[in-house]
């Protein structure tokens, strides 16, 4: 199995790139979602392919400690893994670090799920290890992880050899972004690596960094 990853300015595009996957034939066990949830696209209820179209309330969003958060995160993977599709198993996690995320899938679980009751910096820790688990280098996911951080969303998937070109195109076609690409945007700019103790991005700090890439 290789692991295919691309980062997505918009979660729009990412949501199009999920429900792209699954017409494809792509399993929803093998798909994973994480996005940063900075500017409440999501409020932990309404389903997705409505969140995105009206205001949202925030009720979910001030009150989730990274314990409930990582509950949460164990509890999608098993949802998905049932068949109810990746979309309808979006749930809400507090990651210190990369501020408030709406996840699901078998990257969310095994990043989140290991850490209930873990300390902050045990949490932020998960997904960086989960994408170097699931086969990334250590730059590639520390890029990643910092692609979150500033407001971004990733869409991971399990392949099978012979799939990763194909599922790579898919990913490609909703304008994603793979590590080296936005790695060296960031260098550029003066990032060395992910720091899980950085204040997570504010939406105002998002909205301006999604502008440099548009």
């Amino acid at each position: 199995m290789a692991t295919v990853t691309r980062l997505f300015d918009s979660h729009h595009e990412a949501l199009n790139a999920v429900s792209d996957l699954e017409a494809a034939g792509i399993s929803s066990d093998k798909i994973s979602l994480v996005s940063n949830n900075a500017d409440n696209w999501h409020d932990g209820h309404s389903h997705p392919d409505n969140a995105a179209d009206g205001p949202l309330s925030d009720h979910d969003n001030r009150d989730s400690s990274v314990a409930t958060g990582a509950g949460k995160g164990a509890a999608t993977g098993g949802a998905v893994g049932a068949g109810a599709g990746v979309l309808a198993g979006l749930g809400m996690l507090a990651i210190p670090g990369l501020g408030p995320v709406v996840a699901a899938g078998w990257l969310a679980s095994t990043a989140i799920g290991a850490v209930v009751g873990a300390a902050a910096g045990g949490a932020a820790g998960g997904l960086l290890g989960a994408l170097k688990e699931a086969g990334h280098s250590d730059e590639e996911a520390n890029v990643y992880a910092e692609g979150v951080r500033r407001g971004g969303t990733l869409v991971s998937v399990k392949a099978e050899t012979d799939d990763e070109g194909a599922i790579g195109a898919i990913l490609d076609g909703q304008r994603g972004f793979d590590a080296a690409v936005r790695g060296q945007a960031y260098r550029d700019a003066g990032w060395s690596g992910f720091d899980p103790q950085a204040a997570p991005y504010s939406t105002d700090d998002i909205t301006r960094e999604r502008g440099l890439y548009r």
